[in-house]
């Protein structure tokens, strides 16, 4: 079975491409299409410019950028507060931002309770 042909509202990757980005913001929903046409921040623009560039090794702390059709197929590392984690940009992430897949913050994993927590344990002996 062929694969079917990735469409964003009703537009191919190739046709997207060739938008400018005022254009390409007018599909996208109301929080990214506002912060496209307010223009973009002088880090997005260094960032944009690596990859018009085709670097190698892309690292970034912007999580705030919106993915757009001339990202996909390559890999960016986003800054995830203590390490790059690398993200591979598909059809499917257009339109998102990058910090959407970049999970920022641990899983939380509780162990036994302390001293004090509850009424049981004020019967123990500290030692």
């Amino acid at each position: 079975m062929a694969k079917k042909e990735f469409r964003f509202r009703g537009l191919s990757l190739d046709e997207m491409k060739k938008l400018g980005i005022n254009e390409f913001a007018d599909l996208l929903s109301a929080r990214p299409r506002r912060s496209l046409k307010r223009g973009l921040k002088e880090q997005q623009k260094i960032l944009l410019k690596k990859i018009q560039n085709k670097e190698e090794n892309i690292e970034t702390h912007c999580k705030d950028m919106v993915i757009l059709p001339e990202m996909v197929g390559i890999m960016i590392k986003v800054h995830k507060g203590n390490q790059f984690a690398p993200v591979a940009i598909t059809e499917e992430m257009i339109g998102h931002y990058i910090g959407e897949f970049v999970l920022t913050r641990n899983r939380v994993e509780h162990s036994a309770p302390g001293i004090g927590a509850t009424r049981s344990s004020a019967s123990l002996s500290v030692k």
